[in-house]
């Protein structure tokens, strides 16, 4: 019951901040954003109770700035210093789902593969150059978060060999998506603005942590550590 409750609650937060875009209620999205990861959070914590797994610290950490990221960029329309915090907050969030994949690499002994780099190279240097004549001040910021999130990227690809295919392709799509949702929001942000950008984004947002939660929670509960 405590699982359905919590993924209920995940979706209903989800579709309320869409509705909120959709229909510019800032109450409303100023209201359900910061309920989305603290929902996903609960729902790995009951599917995940039973396992004890070193692993586990790194996905709650993701979550944990996940959060302070979604409730900073609330306050970016008040002061452009929200947005350089939020993105910030996301930076480490990528950066603990970088060392939780690291780690599920290791120990299912996946060498590193040189062609899913080049692949991550091409598209950050695509996207770079586009959005590099508009960055002004938020230049050097841009392009170290765009460095984590692609590495972030790279190695989630990397899931794709471990031995529970179904978990790998799940954390795969779900770090593919997250790279979609952000590269909308700096293109939004800095290159060309367009309509459907806030629901695209937060869509795509969405979907990327529960697949990453998703496919993390199949995974610890394949190897029961």
């Amino acid at each position: 019951m405590k699982i359905e409750f919590w993924l209920s609650f995940f979706i209903l937060a989800l579709v309320a901040n869409l509705a909120g875009i959709q229909w510019n209620n800032e109450l409303l999205q100023f209201v359900s954003k910061p309920l989305i990861i603290p929902a996903l959070t609960g729902y790995f914590f009951f599917q995940t109770k039973d396992f004890v797994s070193s692993l586990k610290k790194w996905i709650v950490a993701a979550l944990i700035f996940s959060w302070g990221g979604d409730v900073l960029l609330l306050f970016q329309p008040k002061n452009e210093i929200f947005f350089l915090l939020g993105l910030s907050s996301f930076l480490l969030a990528h950066i603990f789902y970088i060392i939780y994949f690291h780690q599920v690499r290791v120990k299912e002994n996946v060498k590193g593969n040189p062609w899913l780099l080049v692949t991550v190279v091409i598209y950050y240097a695509i996207l770079i150059n586009l959005l590099v004549p508009y960055l002004g001040a938020m230049k050097i910021p841009v392009l170290v978060y765009g460095v984590v999130i692609s590495f972030m990227f790279m190695l989630a690809m990397h899931m794709l060999f471990i031995k529970h295919k179904a978990a790998g392709k799940w954390m795969m799509t779900g770090a593919l998506l997250f790279v979609i949702s952000d590269s909308v929001l700096a293109i939004n942000k800095f290159y060309q603005p367009f309509d459907v950008a806030g629901i695209v984004i937060m869509l795509t947002y969405g979907l990327a942590q529960v697949f990453i939660i998703q496919g993390a929670i199949k995974y610890l509960c394949a190897v029961k550590e």
